[in-house]
């Protein structure tokens, strides 16, 4: 893995990936506004920035979730292969995406509470300035470890719901036009 070239599709995935985070999570904490109206009082109340709140703390959730993850999934494999004396289909390259996925979402969890507690800070705030370590020390202080991973299962299963299918579907497709390669000289 090209670790700076991939770091830097994080980065830019991430500007396009937060402000629509920003929007989905202030819409599901205010269930009464329409997604267009929540998107435009952003804009007019915080402008831009408000739309962007939270991507440092993305990017800092992203690249250790993805050193998990990928590593992981790439040894997963190997073992698989190892054991059964040949390349694992891409069904078993999706189950190992899962367990993955799942456990990178596990480790990854304190820093997506971080995250999530940041996008959502009333504007203004000491939270809503993006300071991780701040943001993590506070949700420590007032509900400890537990607060540290709410919602640490439904993220550990969306997450290897993920990782099996579009892992699996990588492999499937790498396979494929592999295949194909060999085939065209």
């Amino acid at each position: 893995m090209d670790r700076p070239g991939f770091t830097a599709s994080l980065v830019v995935a991430c500007l396009i990936r937060v402000p629509s985070e920003v929007v989905k999570q202030r819409a599901q904490v205010s269930a009464s506004s329409g997604t267009f109206h929540i998107f435009s009082n952003i804009l007019c109340q915080e402008g831009i920035q408000g739309l962007y709140r939270g991507y440092k703390s993305t990017v800092l959730r992203e690249i250790p979730f993805s050193l998990v993850q990928f590593p992981l999934w790439e040894s997963l494999k190997a073992l698989w292969s190892w054991r059964q004396d040949h390349v694992v289909d891409s069904w078993q390259s999706g189950v190992c995406g899962a367990f993955a996925g799942g456990f990178a979402a596990a480790v990854t969890t304190p820093l997506d509470v971080a995250k999530t507690r940041i996008m959502l800070a009333k504007a203004g705030s000491s939270t809503a300035s993006g300071n991780v370590l701040s943001a993590l020390h506070g949700v420590w202080r007032t509900q400890g470890l537990s607060g540290l991973f709410a919602g640490v299962f439904p993220r550990m299963a969306a997450i290897s719901l993920g990782g099996f299918i579009f892992l699996g579907a990588y492999d499937q497709t790498r396979s494929f036009l592999l295949e194909l390669g060999r085939e065209r000289p």
